[in-house]
């Protein structure tokens, strides 16, 4: 064998145990679920009357972006009383659950871990409350008109969902009755 190819395999054999990385440890993986969800009001009048309740969190740069308030779900809780119990806690508000708008799954690294998150998220009816940004997470929280949603939001999984809701909202004929 030719010193060139003993080169090569001896490359091969440390690509195939991990190479440069090799030497790093490996990040280990956590899996969380979460719930939330698009509160609306307004869905028993006219259409561009209906809004939906947003939270505002500052990122690390400094912007505020728009989002769905959603937290992870307790030990016997389902994903709807979630949904219903993160609105609050983030919004001051309470709402009841119409239907599913789907999940939204993504990974991330934080504190040493690699994240792989599921979110679900439902539609839900506004019954009461007063939109507040007490919650520490949050940095303002605001009533928007449904057909601001794809300007304001600021992840695309949500703005798609924010799209499935306002389907849902015109299948529904503006109203689903009272709370």
């Amino acid at each position: 064998m030719s010193p060139a190819d003993r080169t090569n395999n001896r490359r091969r054999r440390t690509r195939r145990r991990g190479g440069a990385a090799a030497g790093r440890r490996r990040l280990r993986t956590v899996l969380e679920t979460s719930a939330g969800g698009l509160v609306v009001a307004g869905l028993d009048g006219p259409p561009e009357q209906v809004r939906a309740a947003l939270i505002g969190r500052t990122d690390r740069r400094g912007r505020l972006l728009w989002s769905l308030p959603k937290g992870h779900i307790e030990p016997g809780e389902t994903a709807e009383q979630t949904a219903m119990r993160e609105v609050a806690e983030e919004t001051g508000i309470q709402g009841r659950v119409l239907t599913a708008l789907g999940s939204i799954d993504y990974w991330f690294v934080t504190e040493g871990r690699r994240v792989h998150k599921t979110v679900h998220h439902f539609l839900l009816r506004f019954v009461g409350g007063e939109l507040s940004d007490a919650d520490t997470e949050v940095t303002e929280v605001a009533w928007v008109p449904l057909a601001e949603l794809p300007t304001r939001l600021a992840y695309a999984d949500e703005r798609r969902l924010a799209e499935v809701a306002t389907k849902l909202i015109e299948r529904m004929g503006g109203g689903v009755g009272t709370a």
